[in-house]
């Protein structure tokens, strides 16, 4: 294993500001795993830290392929990890918005261009992500529709769904549109948590990294077989929004299948105590998305559910 300094930034308070990547094997440029880029995505750092020490023990056992280079880069945005915010610290802007970056910018422009710069040669990306919105979800992989995505390829991590998403304007400055668009097969992962660190998920999540590389030559590994994964469009998606605000009670979880009209949380008036609305299913399926929050506002998304598919 060998330690790579991708960015550093000179401090006058402190020690530099430094984005570190671990390298396994030599050769081909062939995988780059990228951890958070936020500073509340812990799940997210723990899975990379359990994969950078099962690459180390791969290593020693000569179980890197030949001429195949590995790049582990456990996270990008160490200054919001110290402060406890989710954004840059400093002026709370998202530096998964702020790709391909420029080396003439601010901090995060020139941070984005540089880490950018020395991943987009790896073949696959992937990266570990958390949804603008809070909640839990069902472990996927994700994908922007750019052109260059490939869904038989996101199939290869055996997570039980990939999805693919038509990018908005805003979408154009994340990490995986601009490396999918520098010719990289790029995947964002996402698992059940993010500020907190969910033991099963987390396996699940290094289990398919390392499938995935195994399936593509990059390691030798026994693993298993993992899901037949079925490939959905975001859009195809139903949300099912609160009527009104109050304290949500969840009554079913990510992967639970609910049938229509089925009761699927309660909001709670926080001063009288009694049920302000009961959340109906509004079809059968399969509860993709839960909000995790103790409270809700009028409009937010409780659920989104895949459809039930019927032979």
């Amino acid at each position: 294993m060998f330690e790579h300094i991708l960015f550093s930034m000179e401090s006058p308070y402190r020690e530099n500001y430094e984005v570190k990547g671990y390298s396994f094997g030599k050769g081909e440029k062939a995988a780059c795993i990228l951890g958070p880029l936020r500073g509340n995505e812990i799940q997210q750092l723990y899975i990379c830290s359990q994969l950078v020490r099962t690459l180390r023990e791969l290593e020693s056992n000569r179980c890197i392929s030949p001429g195949k280079e590995i790049l582990v880069v456990p996270a990008v945005n160490n200054y919001s990890f110290n402060t406890g915010k989710r954004f840059w610290g400093v002026n709370n802007m998202d530096i998964n918005r702020m790709f391909p970056g420029n080396d003439y910018g601010d901090t995060m422009a020139r941070m984005a261009d540089t880490v950018l710069r020395q991943i987009r040669e790896y073949s696959f990306g992937i990266q570990f992500a958390s949804f603008y919105m809070s909640g839990e979800f069902v472990p996927h992989v994700r994908m922007m529709e750019t052109g260059y995505q490939n869904t038989s390829l996101a199939n290869l991590f055996g997570l039980p769904y990939v999805v693919v998403r038509k990018p908005t304007p805003i979408d154009t400055k994340t990490l995986n549109y601009n490396w999918q668009s520098e010719t990289t097969a790029a995947f964002s992962v996402y698992t059940n948590t993010n500020s907190e660190i969910d033991e099963h998920s987390a396996r699940q999540a290094v289990a398919a990294v390392l499938r995935f590389l195994k399936r593509m030559g990059v390691i030798k590994y026994e693993s298993h077989s993992g899901y037949i994964s079925h490939v959905l469009m975001e859009e195809d998606l139903s949300d099912v929004a609160t009527m009104c605000g109050g304290i949500f009670r969840r009554l079913v979880n990510p992967g639970d299948e609910v049938h229509y009209k089925q009761p699927m949380a309660e909001i709670i008036d926080p001063f009288l105590g009694n049920v302000k609305e009961t959340i109906l299913a509004p079809t059968e399926g399969i509860v993709f998305f839960a909000h995790t929050e103790p409270l809700v506002h009028e409009g937010d998304t409780a659920y989104r559910l895949i459809h039930r598919l019927h032979e």
